[in-house]
């Protein structure tokens, strides 16, 4: 066996999150967009009429919401979630 040698420079590099870690996050912040776009309010035939069916619709009242809390919370996991356990050198 070679004789691995440290010099005073040198730390073992443990990354804070794993693989999965990255996934839920990237899962959570694509619902948190999706729900947004899905708040966005479109372009009105004549800005002078308020159409509050537009405005008040199941998808942007109801949907939405849901969608941006249900990432929140998938961006708390992937934060909190412990990583699978490495192989000890």
């Amino acid at each position: 066996m070679a004789k691995q040698t440290k010099t005073a420079g040198s730390r073992n590099y443990k990354p804070l999150f794993g693989r999965e870690n990255y996934l839920w996050m990237i899962i959570g912040l694509a619902l948190i967009l999706l729900g947004l776009l899905l708040m966005i309010g479109g372009k009105s035939k004549d800005p002078n009429v308020f159409n509050p069916s537009e405005v008040y619709s199941f998808r942007r009242i109801t949907v939405a919401p849901i969608l941006i809390l249900g990432g929140l919370v998938l961006e708390i996991v992937g934060i909190f979630k412990k990583s699978k356990a490495r192989n000890p050198q």
